[in-house]
C-alpha cells in the first residue's frame, strides 16, 4: 500500500496530534513563516510541502511510526486476501473440472458459478460505496481498526480493495489451473439441466454470454450443432455421442467465460476501488478540520505586539534552570539524531562503556534493538541513561514515541537524563533553549525523564543546581 494521498492523510493526522501539545502562538508563527517562504519561492503552500518542511526541521527520519504501522497492517490484510484467493482459486477450478471419465463436466455449473462470483464482486463494491462495513469484525480481528478519526471513513474502501485483490488472484489462479488441466488431461464438457430446456434456447443463452468475444474468437462461441450434440442426461449412455471429440470443443468457451466474466470484472473493480480510495483520501484531507486551521494560520499575519506588563521593577528571571537536575552517574550514553557530532565533549565521553546512536537516520528496527540492548545493561548496571539532544531543535513527537517505547521495555525505576547541547558542545546553551526541554520532560513524566546539564555547562549565577557543596 503505497498510495500518496493515503500516506499524506495519515502523516497529516499524526502531525496534527503532535501539534496539540504546542501553544497556539508557536503554531501560528511557525506556519505563517512557512507560508512566507512558499511565497518567496513562488509555490503554493499545501499539506505535502508543509509536512516536508516540518520533517526537515525535525531531522532526516520523517515518517511517523503510527503511519508505518497502519500501512503495514493493511499490507498484511491485502497479502492475506491474496494468499486465500490463490489457494481457493486452484481448489475451486480443480473441483469444477473434476472428471472421472464417465460423467461430463457440466457447462451449466460453470455458468452458475460465474454468475455467483459476479454478484459477490458487485456486492463488495456497492457496500464500500455505501460506507457499510460487513468486514468490521474481520478488520478488528486483523488489527486494522485504527480507532476514531478521519481514517476510519476509508476502511470500507480499503477492505473492498483488499477483497477485490483477493478475487483477482483467485480468478488468475483458476485460469492458470484451467489451462494446465486442458493441456495435461482429456476433459469432456457438456451441458445438462433438470429443467425442460430445448437446445436452441440453451444456445441462445450461450450466445448472449459469449457476445463480448464472439467476434474475436469464433471458436469460443459454440454453435447450435455443438450444443445439440453435447447435451447429456444423468441416466444416459456416455458412449452415445457419435463423435467423442466434440466433448472437448467447449474449452475455448470455458476459458473466455472465466476470463471475461470472472477475472476482468475483478480487475476493473479493484482498479475502481484503488482510484476511489485515493480520491476519498484527498477529499478527507481537504475537509480535515485541522486543514482549515492550518490555512488560517498560513494566511493570517502573526503579529507580536509585545506585553503590556511593565517589568521595570521585576527581578531577573531565575526560573530557567529551576527544574534542572544533577547529571546522574551512568555509563550509558545515547546520541539522539546526531547530537554530539562531530565529537563528544570529554566530560561526557569519559567513563562511558556504551555509546549508541538513536533517531535521525536510524530505522525503527535499529531503535528497537538499541532499546533492548540498553535494557540488558540496565538490569546489570545503573538504572539511568544519558540522552544527548540538540538544544536548538524543538522536541519532536518522534522523540516522545521513542521515550514511551523505552518506558515499556526498560526495567521499572529506569530514568532518562536529557542533556541539551549547544552548537558548540563545550559552551552553555541559552536559557530560552533549555526551557522547551523542561516543558517536554514534564509532559513525558518527570519521574522518568529529567533535564540535566554537564558540570562544565552549569555556570548560571542564579542557580546552584548540580553544584557540590
Amino acid at each position: 500500500m503505497t498510495d500518496s494521498p493515503l500516506r499524506l492523510l495519515l502523516e497529516f493526522d499524526s502531525q496534527v496530534q503532535r501539534d496539540r501539545s504546542q501553544p497556539p502562538t508557536f503554531l501560528h508563527r511557525r506556519d505563517r513563516k512557512f507560508a512566507l517562504v512558499c511565497e518567496e519561492q513562488g509555490v503554493a503552500p499545501n499539506a505535502a510541502r508543509w509536512l516536508a518542511h516540518l520533517n526537515r526541521l525535525s531531522g532526516p527520519r520523517s515518517t511517523p511510526a503510527s503511519t508505518d504501522r497502519t500501512l503495514a497492517t493493511w499490507r498484511r490484510v491485502a497479502a492475506g486476501f491474496s494468499a486465500v484467493g490463490l489457494i481457493a482459486g486452484v481448489l475451486t477450478m480443480a473441483g469444477l473440472l473434476f472428471y472421472d471419465g464417465g460423467q461430463r463436466i457440466n457447462i451449466t455449473v460453470f455458468l452458475a458459478f460465474t454468475a455467483l462470483h459476479l454478484v459477490l464482486a458487485l456486492f463488495t463494491t456497492l457496500q464500500s460505496l455505501a460506507g457499510w462495513q460487513p468486514w468490521r469484525w474481520l478488520g478488528r480481528r486483523l488489527g486494522a481498526e485504527s480507532g476514531p478519526g478521519m481514517f476510519n471513513k476509508l476502511q470500507p474502501l480499503l477492505m473492498a480493495r483488499a477483497a477485490h485483490l483477493g478475487g483477482t488472484v483467485f480468478a488468475t489462479a483458476g485460469l492458470i489451473t484451467l489451462l494446465a488441466m486442458v493441456v495435461v488431461q482429456d476433459l469432456a464438457f457438456g451441458w445438462s439441466t433438470t429443467l425442460d430446456t430445448a437446445a436452441a434456447r440453451y444456445h441462445g443463452l450461450i450466445s448472449t454470454v459469449a457476445t463480448p468475444w464472439a467476434w474475436a474468437w469464433p471458436a469460443a462461441a459454440p454453435d447450435l450443432a455443438l450444443v445439440e450434440a453435447t447435451r447429456f442426461f444423468r441416466a444416459g449412455d456416455p458412449a452415445a455421442s457419435p463423435d467423442p471429440a466434440l466433448w472437448g470443443q467447449w474449452w475455448p468457451f470455458v476459458t473466455m467465460l472465466w476470463t471475461v466474466w470472472v477475472l476482468l470484472p475483478r480487475l476493473i473493480l479493484w482498479g475502481l476501488a484503488a482510484g476511489q480510495t485515493r480520491q476519498k483520501a484527498r477529499r478527507l484531507l481537504a475537509s480535515h478540520p485541522a486543514m482549515h486551521a492550518l490555512m488560517y494560520r498560513m494566511e493570517t499575519p502573526a503579529l507580536d505586539t509585545g506585553n503590556s506588563h511593565h517589568d521595570a521593577d521585576d527581578l531577573p528571571d531565575t526560573s530557567a534552570r529551576s527544574n534542572v537536575r544533577p547529571l546522574p552517574d551512568s555509563d550509558i550514553l545515547l546520541c539522539w539524531a546526531g547530537a554530539g557530532e562531530p565529537e563528544l565533549p570529554e566530560a561526557l565521553r569519559s567513563g562511558k562503556q556504551l555509546v549508541l546512536p538513536a533517531g535521525g537516520s536510524a530505522s525503527l528496527s535499529e531503535d528497537d534493538q538499541t532499546l533492548r540492548r540498553i535494557a540488558g545493561q540496565l538490569n546489570n548496571r545503573s538504572n539511568a541513561v544519558i540522552l544527548l539532544v540538540r538544544c536548538w531543535q524543538p522536541p519532536t513527537g518522534e522523540l516522545q514515541d521513542f521515550l514511551e517505547t523505552a518506558r515499556g521495555i526498560w526495567p521499572n525505576g529506569s530514568r532518562v537524563a536529557l542533556v541539551p547541547l549547544a552548537a558548540d558542545s563545550n559552551q552553555e546553551p541559552d536559557a530560552h533553549q533549555v526551557q522547551p526541554w523542561l516543558r517536554f520532560a514534564e509532559r513525558v513524566g518527570s519521574e522518568f525523564v529529567q533535564v540535566s546539564l554537564p558540570s562544565f555547562q552549569l555556570r548560571d549565577p542564579y542557580s546552584t543546581v548540580g553544584k557540590q557543596p
